[in-house]
C-alpha cells in the first residue's frame, strides 16, 4: 500500500480507518511491524513555538494525556507518542491499536439491537472507570460516543478511544463540533464550545441509554443543518423519552418470552443514574467520573449481594424441598411395611426376634407412623407454599442479578420488610442526594444519626468522608473506628477502603489519587490489607479486586 503522506520518521501510514470533523484516524505501522492507531488533527501548526497558540494548546493537552498514561488503565487506550507530521505540519497522536468492534458495530446486525442488562452493567463499570481515570488527570475527553468505545477481542474489556478533541484548542473544538460533531451524543453546553468534566458524564448517559433502548434519546434523522439543529435543541430543551418503553419495543424477536421478561427488569438505580447523567444543567449531573464510578460500583455491589442472598434462599428452599420429599418416601415405605407384614414383620437381614418384640416394635412403629402422618400433612402444606414461592421467584427474579425490589423479598419470605429498614433506606438515599448536591451539612446529619444506630453504610460514609478531609465533625481515630465497625458488619466498601489504606499506607501518590489525603494516616500492614481486600472481593467488590491486582504487581 502506498503511503498517503509521511507521518514521521519510523511511523508509516497504512491508510485511513475513520474520518470526521475532529480529524482522521489512520492505521500506522512502526518499524518492527507494530500496528498502532494515529489521530491526525485537521488544523496545521506552522510554528513549533510559544507564539503559535494552537501549538501551545496542543502541547499543554498532550502533557495531560501523558499523565493519564503514567498509571495505565485497562479501559483507556494507551497514548504512545505525539508530534507534528513531517509533511503538512499536522499535529498527531499515536495510540495503541485495539482489535475488535466498537459499540456502534455491536448494536447492528447480526448483533441484537439492545444489550443485555448484564452487559450494560459491564460497560457502565468499565467506561466509568475510564472516565474516572481521565478526570483525575483533569483530561476531558469531549467526544464520547458509541464508535469511540471498542470491545477488545484480546482482553474482553471495553476501551475508551480517540482523544483528538481533548487536545484541540477551544476555537478548534467549537468549529469542529458545530459542523461535524456527533450531535446525538453532545451535551447542551457543547453547542457553545464549552467542555466540562460533566460534559463527558452527559455523553456517558447517552451511550447507556442507547445500549438499553436500542436508540439514542434524540436520534439524528436528517444529516442536514436543520436536522442537526433539531437534535441540538432537543438536548437543550426536551426531556429524554421513556427508556423502558423504547427497550420493550426493541427487544429481539429471537429472545424467549422469559428472557424478555427478565431483560425488562432494569434496576431502578441504573435508570435513575442514566437520567441524572442526562440532566440539562451540568451542575445537576454527577460532578466527575470519580463520583460516577463510585456510584456504579457501590450499587452494583448491592445488586450482586442481593443476587447472592436470593440464590442462597433458592438453595435453601430446594434443599428443604428435597428433605421433605425424602421424608415422605420414608413414611410411605414404613406404611407399606406395616400393612404388608403386620405384627410379625421382621426387617430383612436382621437377627431373629421374639413375637413379643415384634408386637412392641409394631406398636411403636404405629405410633411413629401416626405422628409422622400428621407431620407429613403439615409438611406437604409447607412444601406447597415453598413450591409456589420458588415458582414465583424463578419466574420473576432476573437471573443477571438486576432486580432489587422489596416486592420479591416479600414474596419469598412471606414477611413484610420492617418499617425501620424502609425508613433507613430512604434516609440513606436522601443523604446520597444531599452529597451529590453539595449539601454536606444535611448529609452529615443523616449519616451521624444512622451511625449511632449501627447502620453499616452510614458508618462507612461518615468515616470515609472524614478520611477524605470533607467531614471535620469527627477525628481520625473516630473515622477509622467507624470503618472498622462497618467492615465487621460485612459491608464490602468498608473492607475495601480499610484494606486499601493498610496496603498502600506508605504510597502517598496512590493515596492522593484515590482522594485520601494526609489528614489521617494508618500504619502499613500489607497482610491485613490483602486479607480485607480479598474479603471485599469475595463479596463482589470489583474495585477491591483491582486493588489486589495492583498490590500483587507491587510485591
Amino acid at each position: 500500500m502506498a503511503k498517503v503522506f509521511t507521518i514521521t520518521e519510523g511511523l508509516e501510514n497504512m491508510g485511513a480507518m475513520k474520518t470526521g470533523g475532529q480529524g482522521s484516524v489512520y492505521k500506522g505501522r512502526r518499524i518492527g511491524e507494530i500496528i498502532t492507531a494515529i489521530k491526525l488533527l485537521p488544523t496545521p501548526i506552522y510554528s513549533e513555538s510559544s507564539d503559535d497558540k494552537n501549538y501551545t494548546a496542543f502541547q499543554n493537552e498532550v502533557q495531560k494525556l501523558k499523565k493519564v498514561n503514567e498509571d495505565p488503565n485497562p479501559h483507556v487506550v494507551k497514548i504512545l507518542s505525539s508530534g507534528i507530521t513531517d509533511s503538512g505540519n499536522f499535529p498527531f497522536i499515536e495510540m495503541e491499536f485495539i482489535e475488535g468492534p466498537d459499540l456502534e458495530d455491536l448494536l447492528k446486525p447480526p448483533h441484537d439491537k439492545v444489550f443485555t442488562i448484564k452487559e450494560v452493567l459491564k460497560v457502565a463499570e468499565q467506561l466509568s472507570s475510564a472516565l474516572a481515570h481521565c478526570h483525575k488527570a483533569d483530561v476531558r475527553h469531549g467526544d464520547i460516543k458509541s464508535n469511540n468505545v471498542k470491545y477488545s477481542t484480546k482482553t474482553g474489556n471495553y476501551v475508551l478511544l480517540d482523544f483528538g478533541l481533548a487536545v484541540m484548542s477551544d476555537e478548534q473544538r467549537r468549529t469542529s463540533l458545530r459542523h461535524a460533531g456527533a450531535i446525538e451524543f453532545m451535551a447542551p453546553e457543547q453547542n457553545d464550545g464549552v467542555m466540562l468534566l460533566q460534559t463527558d458524564i452527559y455523553s456517558f448517559g447517552v451511550i447507556l441509554f442507547e445500549l438499553l433502548a436500542g436508540t439514542v434519546p434524540f436520534p439524528l434523522n436528517d444529516r442536514g443543518e436543520t436536522g442537526r439543529n433539531n437534535v441540538m435543541i432537543a438536548h437543550m430543551e426536551t426531556p429524554p423519552p421513556d427508556l423502558l418503553v423504547l427497550r420493550h419495543q426493541s427487544l429481539p424477536d429471537t429472545w424467549s418470552e422469559s428472557k424478555k421478561e427478565q431483560e425488562m427488569q432494569v434496576p431502578g438505580w441504573l435508570l435513575s443514574m442514566i437520567y441524572k447523567c442526562l440532566e440539562k444543567k451540568p451542575g445537576d449531573r454527577f460532578a466527575n467520573g470519580m463520583s460516577l464510578y463510585e456510584h456504579i460500583c457501590e450499587n452494583a455491589i448491592r445488586t450482586a449481594n442481593k443476587s447472592e442472598l436470593n440464590n442462597a434462599r433458592i438453595t435453601f428452599l430446594e434443599e428443604e424441598n428435597k428433605r421433605l420429599r425424602l421424608e415422605r418416601e420414608e413414611l410411605k415405605q414404613q406404611l407399606l411395611n406395616y400393612q404388608h407384614h403386620g405384627i410379625a414383620s421382621v426387617k430383612a437381614g436382621s437377627t431373629p426376634v421374639t413375637v413379643t418384640d415384634n408386637i412392641a416394635a409394631s406398636i411403636a412403629a404405629s405410633k411413629r407412623s401416626s405422628f409422622s402422618l400428621k407431620n407429613l400433612l403439615a409438611g406437604l402444606l409447607v412444601l406447597l407454599v415453598i413450591a409456589v414461592g420458588i415458582y414465583f421467584f424463578i419466574n420473576r427474579n432476573n437471573s443477571t442479578a438486576v432486580s432489587s425490589t422489596p416486592a420479591i423479598d416479600t414474596a419469598i419470605t412471606s414477611n413484610p420488610e420492617p418499617k425501620e429498614t424502609v425508613e433507613t433506606r430512604n434516609q440513606l438515599q436522601n443523604a446520597a442526594r444531599f452529597l451529590n448536591d453539595g449539601k454536606l451539612a444535611e448529609a452529615f446529619a443523616i449519616y451521624s444519626n444512622l451511625s449511632r444506630n449501627q447502620v453499616p453504610e452510614a458508618m462507612y460514609q461518615y468515616g470515609k468522608l472524614a478520611l477524605q478531609n470533607k467531614n471535620e465533625n469527627i477525628n481520625c481515630v473516630e473515622a477509622f473506628d467507624l470503618l472498622k465497625r462497618a467492615s465487621d458488619e460485612g459491608y464490602a466498601p468498608a473492607k475495601r477502603t480499610l484494606g486499601f489504606l493498610y496496603a498502600f499506607a506508605n504510597d502517598t501518590k496512590t493515596l492522593q489519587q484515590s482522594d485520601f489525603y494526609e489528614r489521617c494516616r494508618i500504619s502499613k500492614n500489607t497482610a491485613e490489607g490483602a486479607r480485607l481486600l480479598m474479603e471485599a472481593t469475595l463479596l463482589g467488590d470489583t474495585i477491591a479486586n483491582r486493588l489486589l491486582d495492583q498490590l500483587n504487581a507491587k510485591q
